[in-house]
């Protein structure tokens, strides 16, 4: 028990001791030929020949390319399309709307889904089935359905078949799928709760992996698949085989704690039939290898498989394949490329097993036991069929056993000079693909085409066991991830899903290298400068004259020529005054450098007068002798490009300004000044000349705190100029009039509540009252009676003896009951003088309306109104 207890206090520590040390190795400064900046950058607004569809859906996630029909099926959210590969933005499509019924919405509503994301139907598989017809699978709102598609009329031509075997139920479970020779393998997590599996539908025997009691595959999350066909020039018979890339949970024992879940390869036989008692309508040619992609130097593995693509070569051993991978650290962005042969594959599932001493959950170590004949995995060829085994269900019991208890390879792939093609710092790359193409030097190079996470795509190209990116070009304005990329040799173009939209670009767009020297630079293998322009080279039958050089990058361009293509800029400076030589140049691989008058200019120190950066050189306080013509020079690839020239020129006083003629007076006078310098001044020659004490204080300096102090006074008189408007404004808004209620106290009341309501004018007679002219509105309830009849009104009381002198007689009511629901309002006016013309014409019509209701019964329901 002690024991125990100190290896658990010692866990915290070692695995603290592993995230300090990974960290500590963490390629920071990786070699400089794995992270590899890209040469050139475009953004959205600078592609050329860009062509984009987006439909009325969404997540367009899934391509098909038929180059020989020229289309391109694209399976979305609830839709299906078919557009003209050679141009998707063509109106002329095809549609298929396959969305689920509100009911299946509801049902999956009810599972605990989301409703804006996975209770639709996304197509996950889509393939062509014969010469007649295509088959696709739908999650259908997590009830997966499958369907024949009339591939001439592009219809669906069948009833919905159960696609619970064929389809995962959620949209983002990984998932892989072949159709081959009317036979579909897939791969995936299919079930709720079901895990993970690597199947083979009818009309054959169905296979599946096996869950017990060694579990085969571990949490895994798949990638891709690919068919390697080895029957037709196998000269034993072989079998053709399929390859399915996955990452699971790791079952081996690792010294680092980051290794919790691998990258695996695994693969069976196309003609495996199951066992006939034994591993019954399961694989008997399961097997998995481990892929391992890291930096050997630091031990740094990349653990996570993104995306895999299967180059086909004119035979097995010519294809490879080339791998995505990423780090387990989902809040780390980092992704690294790694290349894999097939007969690399093939030397790992040739080797020693692996076993586990208990059972599938425990840790995974290197079988030494002897192996039953004939050899476990192992597809069945001549060799085996002059034995009598034709196929899986011939083999023994004991091969069968063996092969349920030791899927795992103990023989890890190891990439092409073990070590990756590519690595680079937060990016995170989500798909590949890679093209051939043969260059001007009769080699291959190998073209990828990378999508990012943000809607990035870079193109590179594998030079000597290396990548060297040739752009990375902004698909998307919206940063959003690359999900599909399909490459079309005939169209020249390559396609990409994405969430939002469909892509088309070019291969290539040599028109954008304007020089040779851009061109060849650029390493392009499409590209090649015929002497005037770049051009591709696919368009041009005569190749004699064209100029290419992918190994190197930096022959064949007549530098002479280079002159012909830089800019001649002038700038004239004061004395004194910093000055910036922009130097824009196209590479980023480039690096700028600067000659002045044909010498180079060395050290950029802090008493130099120079500062050089990536916009260009900063001359600091230029002085005289700092004139002349500068040069700025691309350097790349070993190679001076001449980008600008500027001829500088520094002046040291000002000229006297012109006469001005008396009889014609400006308002303005424009002051002109010129400096004489000579270029080749030397800071021993430099005498300044006094300036005139006429013009001194046109001096920079002078200019400078003339024009500060003039704003400053200028910002003190709006300031001021503001406060006294605002001051004037509330005053005058202070002493007119204008009807506003206020709430005061009232004594024994039960709303307690006082309301005055102001007239036109508190001032009508100019004489100031707080009391002038104010109509006090108090509100009140009153007891009604629906039943009972209204009383009639109350007379208004007989006006006094003195009446005022606007005519209005004090006969206004001090009540005007509650009727009906009504509440009513005390008006009063205080008393006061009311010569003003304006209370006058109020007053006079207030007294004429009362006079004329004074001896009118109210109505049984008065209106609000009206009260």
């Amino acid at each position: 028990m002690l024991k125990m207890l100190t290896h658990s206090g010692r866990l915290p520590f070692l695995l603290l001791l592993c995230v300090v040390s990974t960290l500590w190795g963490y390629p920071f400064r990786p070699p400089l030929d794995l992270d590899v900046t890209p040469r050139t950058t475009v953004l959205s607004n600078g592609l050329l020949d860009l062509r984009r569809f987006r439909g009325s859906t969404l997540n367009y996630s899934l391509l098909l390319l038929e180059e020989e029909a020229g289309l391109l099926y694209v399976g979305a959210r609830g839709a299906l399309y078919a557009l003209q590969a050679s141009d998707i933005s063509n109106s002329s499509l095809q549609t298929i709307d396959w969305e689920a019924s509100d009911d299946q919405k509801q049902q999956c509503l009810n599972k605990g889904k989301d409703n804006k994301t996975e209770c639709y139907n996304h197509i996950r598989f889509l393939q062509r089935f014969n010469s007649t017809h295509l088959y696709t699978c739908g999650t259908h709102a997590f009830s997966p359905l499958c369907a024949y598609i009339d591939g001439r009329e592009f219809k669906i031509s069948s009833a919905f078949e159960e696609g619970r075997e064929k389809c995962p139920y959620d949209p983002n479970k990984g998932y892989t799928g072949l159709l081959i020779d009317q036979q579909m393998y897939t791969a995936s997590q299919y079930e709720f709760r079901s895990f993970p599996d690597i199947r083979r539908n009818s009309p054959n025997p169905t296979l599946r992996t096996e869950e017990a009691p060694t579990q085969w595959l571990q949490e895994a999350d798949f990638v891709g698949s690919a068919l390697v066909r080895k029957s037709a020039s196998s000269s034993v018979g072989d079998d053709d085989k399929i390859y399915y890339f996955f990452t699971e949970k790791s079952q081996e024992l690792s010294p680092y704690f980051s290794h919790s879940r691998v990258a695996r390869v695994a693969r069976v036989c196309k003609s495996d039939r199951g066992g006939l008692l034994t591993l019954q309508k399961k694989w008997t040619s399961f097997l998995k290898a481990r892929l391992v992609c890291s930096l050997p130097d630091y031990e740094f593995h990349f653990n996570v498989l993104r995306s895999v693509f299967f180059l086909e070569g004119s035979g097995p051993q010519d294809s490879v394949f080339y791998g995505i991978f990423g780090l387990e650290w989902k809040n780390v962005k980092a992704s690294a490329i790694c290349q894999y042969s097939i007969s690399d594959i093939q030397w790992a599932f040739e080797g020693p097993y692996m076993e586990s001493k208990e059972d599938s959950s425990s840790k995974w170590t290197q079988y030494t036991g002897k192996v039953p004949e004939p050899r476990p995995g192992s597809c069945v060829t001549d060799q085996l069929r002059e034995k009598g085994i034709n196929s899986s269900t011939n083999l023994p019991d004991d091969v069968l056993h063996f092969v349920r208890r030791h899927p795992l390879m103990y023989r890890q792939i190891l990439p092409q000079k073990q070590r990756p093609l590519l690595f680079r710092r937060n990016v995170d790359y989500t798909k590949i693909a890679v093209h051939r193409v043969t260059g001007l030097d009769d080699r291959i190079y190998h073209v990828l085409f990378i999508g990012t996470d943000e809607g990035w795509m870079q193109r590179a190209v594998k030079v000597d066991g290396q990548l060297h990116i040739i752009e990375e070009l902004q698909l998307f304005e919206e940063p959003q991830p690359v999900e599909s990329i399909i490459i079309s040799e005939k169209q020249m173009s390559v396609y990409v899903g994405s969430p939002t939209s469909v892509v088309q670009l070019p291969l290539s767009t040599c028109s954008r290298y304007s020089s040779c020297f851009d061109c060849v630079m650029a390493r392009d293998p499409f590209c090649a400068w015929d002497g005037l322009e770049c051009v591709e080279i696919t368009s041009h039958n005569r190749r004699a004259n064209l100029t290419q050089d992918i190994l190197n990058g930096n022959q064949g361009c007549d530098e002479s020529t280079a002159d012909d293509q830089v800019l001649h800029r002038s700038r004239s400076v004061m004395a004194g005054d910093d000055v910036l030589l922009q130097c824009e140049l196209s590479s980023n691989l480039a690096t700028p450098e600067w000659m002045l008058n044909g010498k180079e200019l060395r050290g950029y120190g802090l008493d130099s007068g120079y500062r050089v950066g990536t916009d260009g050189l900063l001359v600091i306080e230029a002085r005289p002798y700092q004139s002349g013509d500068y040069c700025c020079f691309a350097l790349e690839n070993g190679v001076h490009v001449p980008v600008v020239i500027y001829s500088l020129t520094v002046r040291q006083e000002l000229p006297a300004p012109p006469p001005v003629e008396p009889t014609r007076p400006r308002l303005t006078t424009a002051i002109y000044w010129t400096i004489q310098t000579s270029p080749s001044d030397s800071p021993e020659d430099f005498h300044p000349t006094p300036m005139s004490p006429r013009f001194e204080f046109l001096s920079v300096r002078n200019m400078e705190a003339m024009y500060l102090s003039l704003i400053t006074i200028l910002g003190g008189l709006c300031f001021v100029l503001t406060v006294v408007l605002l001051y004037v404004g509330f005053c005058l808004q202070g002493r007119r009039g204008k009807y506003s209620l206020r709430a005061a106290a009232r004594g024994e009341r039960k709303r307690g509540a006082h309301l005055e309501l102001k007239t036109i004018s508190s001032h009508c007679n100019g004489k100031p009252d707080a009391h002038d002219g104010l109509l006090q509105i108090v509100p009140g309830e009153a007891t009604t009676s629906p039943n009972k009849e209204l009383p009639p009104a109350p007379p208004l009381p007989p006006p006094p003896e003195s009446e005022y002198v606007n005519g209005l007689s004090a006969t206004l009511p001090s009540v005007l009951r509650k009727m009906n629901g009504n509440s009513y309002v005390l008006l009063r006016q205080t008393d006061g003088d009311t010569t003003s013309p304006l209370c006058y014409s109020f007053t006079e019509e207030l007294n004429r309306i009362l006079e004329k209701r004074k001896h009118t019964q109210l109505c049984s329901k008065p209106d609000e109104s009206s009260v």
